[in-house]
């Protein structure tokens, strides 16, 4: 049993490279909108470019926006399918990102490596959330901003689509009591409401857990 309370074969179906790959597969056209998060928009736009490392870039488009606004990109994703066509995009579009396949948890990119280290919807059961926010922490030079996002417990209620298990849904606050406030200032800890359409083509309120702060030094 994993420590979610999922079993090793529902961890696997969730947050495995093979599960993630077979998702992208089944969508040809892609599954993401394209389109860049709108909270990266809304709390990177007054950041100062620099090296930046988009956590589960999937298919590239938080990677791309930023590239395309001076900042030196490496995106990092476990599934291979989602990198290609991340890749493909870039080349499209004529900006260079290194793209990156790789399980943060197994392999945690460098201490102090980058200005900015975002992470958006990272689907992680609480224990391996985090160790995974505590390895991107690190990876923050000072001066630099951790951008992490996620899925608010209040969407359970909600009809939006979501995974099942409990864990894998956290606060902003939740995020932010993991990080050491002698070296951190949160400038942001909140669940920001945004309109969607659930799987039945009804409009819903979800939240997203925003967490913005900044390492002194």
């Amino acid at each position: 049993m994993h420590p979610s309370g999922m079993t090793a074969h529902e961890h696997e179906v969730i947050s495995g490279e093979a599960a993630w790959d077979e998702r992208y597969r089944s969508r040809a056209g892609g599954i993401w909108s394209g389109q860049p998060n709108a909270v990266l928009v809304a709390e990177a736009a007054d950041l100062e470019p620099g090296r930046a490392l988009d956590v589960g870039c999937g298919e590239g488009a938080d990677a791309l926006w930023l590239a395309g606004r001076g900042w030196q990109v490496t995106g990092v994703d476990i599934a291979t399918v989602a990198l290609d066509r991340a890749a493909a995009a870039a080349r499209g579009q004529g900006l260079t990102v290194n793209w990156v396949r790789a399980d943060l948890l197994a392999d945690p990119p460098a201490p102090a490596g980058f200005e900015l280290v975002t992470a958006h919807f990272m689907h992680l059961p609480t224990a391996e959330r985090e160790q995974l926010v505590a390895a991107l922490a690190d990876a923050v030079v000072p001066g630099g901003t951790l951008l992490f996002v996620g899925h608010d417990p209040s969407d359970r209620h909600t009809t939006m689509g979501r995974p099942r298990v409990a864990a894998m849904f956290v606060t902003a606050d939740e995020v932010a009591a993991g990080l050491d406030r002698d070296a951190w200032e949160v400038q942001v800890a909140e669940a920001r409401p945004r309109s969607a359409t659930d799987p039945e083509g009804r409009p819903v309120t979800i939240r997203d857990a925003v967490l913005r702060a900044r390492k002194r030094g």
